[in-house]
């Protein structure tokens, strides 16, 4: 291990099964664009989901091509929109529960879930550790890092709002992934980025994903200093 290595500390970023891709691919974008360093975690529930939102196959052996083509994509379903450098982000198998993340010792800042099904949100409220993606939530509870879990469902039920209870009481940030309309949305993509920086407020990672609110009536629909 070289010296850069050692004193590498990623964004855990893991990705369920819900509907909402657009945001994790969000999330990962403004993470690397922020020069943070990156360890993913794709659930296998979560590679049919991106399969039917955006027809990407997602290969263990070619996970950095895929993910190439996945983060290019815009919200709105157009390829090479984006242009991204993967070098900052290590790939992770949910599948392999002697990986990094799976312990506490493993140096890392945070983890996000992104979108987090209520499948998920179970899991890893009743400590179930069935995966990676999992017990890495797992491992950073207990070792008092942030984690945010961005949770894509309606309608709540009282079992999930009960989890999501027991995940806040547990020291976790639950960001719902409802998109704003007072930060002056024009497009698809604007309101992606809005939960994607929401997550990344309650994360403390910088990002310009949005125009914050400064106080002023009717910016989001003007030119005036409005927003987010």
């Amino acid at each position: 291990m070289n010296a850069g290595e050692s004193q590498r500390a990623p964004w855990i970023v893991g990705v369920s099964g819900a509907s909402g891709t657009p945001y994790a691919a969000a999330v990962l974008r403004a993470l690397l664009a922020a020069g943070e360093d990156v360890d993913l975690v794709v659930s296998r529930a979560s590679r049919l989901t991106l399969l039917d939102e955006t027809g990407i196959s997602f290969r263990d052996a070619h996970w950095r091509a895929d993910l190439g083509e996945w983060l290019a994509r815009g919200a709105d379903g157009k390829p090479d929109t984006f242009r991204v450098d993967l070098a900052r982000v290590r790939y992770w198998n949910a599948g392999d529960l002697a990986a990094g993340p799976s312990s506490g010792s493993y140096p890392a800042r945070g983890m996000l879930i992104v979108p987090a099904s209520t499948a998920c949100v179970a899991g890893v409220a009743l400590g179930l550790s069935k995966d990676l993606l999992q017990r890495a939530a797992s491992v950073t509870l207990k070792e008092r890092r942030p984690l945010v879990v961005a949770v894509r469902e309606t309608p709540l039920n009282g079992q999930t709002l009960r989890h999501l209870v027991a995940l806040d009481d547990a020291g976790a940030s639950v960001v719902p992934a409802s998109p704003a309309f007072y930060a002056g949305a024009t497009h698809i993509q604007d309101l992606v980025d809005f939960v994607a920086g929401r997550v990344l407020d309650a994360a403390g990672v910088r990002h310009g994903l949005y125009r914050r609110w400064t106080g002023e009536l009717g910016g989001a629909a003007g030119d005036g200093p409005a927003a987010g």
